[in-house]
């Protein structure tokens, strides 16, 4: 376990680096065309704070946590006319950039090492998942009462 909280603190501090990254992704993705109605510093901020508090967001965060802070992105999207696609897309870029992070600057060469980088993509998985289904799960909430206020 202790070199898997190795993996999750190399992550936290290039959290500054990783979003920035991410960042570039995403306004060069195809697939994210409609996120450049989302102020680049709110996108980076927001991927910032998940990236440093990563730990937290994996060990220490519950449920509820996650599903709060995630249905309120979705609305967000929503309001801001992200298509819930382009929103699923980028939380996926979200967690492949730091997983390609994690293969690129993790020097991993014992068994013990890759099982550590195993248990931290498998936490990731876990929490992005979550997050996309939150995600979806405001963006729907927010479209219904945006179609029922339009009546």
């Amino acid at each position: 376990m202790m070199l898997a909280y190795r993996l999750v603190r190399l992550i936290e501090t290039h959290s500054d680096g990783l979003a920035s990254s991410l960042l570039a992704k995403v306004q060069r993705s195809e697939c994210a065309r409609d996120y450049r109605r989302v102020p680049a510093d709110d996108l980076q901020q927001h991927v910032y704070e998940i990236y440093r508090h990563l730990g937290d967001w994996l060990l220490g965060k519950s449920e509820s946590d996650v599903k709060t802070r995630y249905t309120e992105i979705g609305v967000k999207r929503a309001r801001q006319d992200v298509p819930l696609s382009q929103l699923i897309w980028a939380i996926i870029l979200t967690k492949k950039n730091v997983c390609d992070f994690l293969k690129q600057e993790a020097v991993l060469d014992r068994p013990a090492e890759i099982s550590a980088e195993l248990a931290v993509e498998e936490l990731l998985n876990q929490f992005f998942d979550r997050a996309v289904y939150y995600a979806a799960a405001g963006y729907e909430r927010a479209r219904v009462s945006q179609s029922c206020c339009a009546r």
